[in-house]
């Protein structure tokens, strides 16, 4: 309810300022102006967003299980992750504006490397929090399967790959919040199809309404596929759950 209030508060303020600010509406439309592109163009949104969706839930899926696979490789072997470990931070240092169009030239005009960007933007939460999560099991539970003469391999798979979920999936979480940044940088770099390629269109169109409509479509699905994260979470690990007031 608390956040119902405060968007209504927050578009009540700037719908204020376009009406009586020296803004124009072709750099900062009203939200009367987006609310009217969000209607009139429901159609031309909705494919472009079926675009955009695709690329980031392949993106992510890929993300998740590279992701998860890089931090079990760094967990098992301490060399390797001494290794590679500066290497993966640094890795996010470089610009995706630089790598885009190389991916686009080595994989084409295709979905591919709209898919190989979102699953560079997110692959780097994962693999911190998981790997983090995997440091940190309780020793007493590794003692116990020690105790019952466990090999590595089952006292991963059973006690700390389980208590490890719960940080992937908060991963994937904080990864959604920005796969659609990789998605619309990707389609920047190349393409013909998707909301970052409305974006990119409709500026020099002067249809800046229209922009900040697909903006706007862009915030509500990443915002509808944290939550759905949120629930998996739930449902795979109701145990690290708290009920907290919307």
């Amino acid at each position: 309810m608390m956040a119902l209030v405060l968007f209504a508060g927050l578009l009540g303020a700037w719908q204020l300022y376009a009406d009586l600010g020296n803004v124009d509406d072709l750099i900062l439309p009203a939200p009367a102006q987006i609310a009217t592109a969000l209607w009139d163009d429901r159609a031309l949104l909705w494919h472009n967003l079926l675009v955009t969706a695709q690329e980031v839930a392949l993106g992510i899926l890929a993300a998740l299980v590279l992701g998860l696979a890089c931090a079990a490789a760094l967990h098992f072997s301490r060399v390797l992750r001494h290794a590679t470990y500066p290497l993966l931070v640094a890795s996010q240092a470089v610009p995706v504006v630089v790598i885009a169009p190389l991916l686009i030239v080595w994989l084409g005009f295709g979905i591919a490397p709209k898919i190989a960007i979102v699953a560079l933007v997110c692959f780097f939460p994962i693999v911190v929090t998981t790997l983090d999560a995997l440091s940190r099991v309780d020793p007493d539970t590794l003692k116990l399967m020690r105790t019952l003469d466990a090999s590595r391999w089952t006292a991963f798979r059973f006690a700390e790959a389980p208590a490890a979920l719960p940080a992937a999936l908060s991963g994937a979480k904080i990864a959604v919040a920005i796969a659609v940044i990789g998605a619309v940088f990707a389609e920047y770099a190349g393409s013909s199809d998707g909301l970052g390629h409305l974006i990119l269109q409709s500026i020099p169109q002067l249809e800046t309404a229209r922009a900040w409509a697909a903006v706007v479509v862009l915030a509500a699905f990443a915002v509808a596929l944290f939550y759905a994260l949120d629930l998996v979470q739930r449902r795979l690990v109701p145990w690290t759950s708290t009920e907290r007031p919307l």
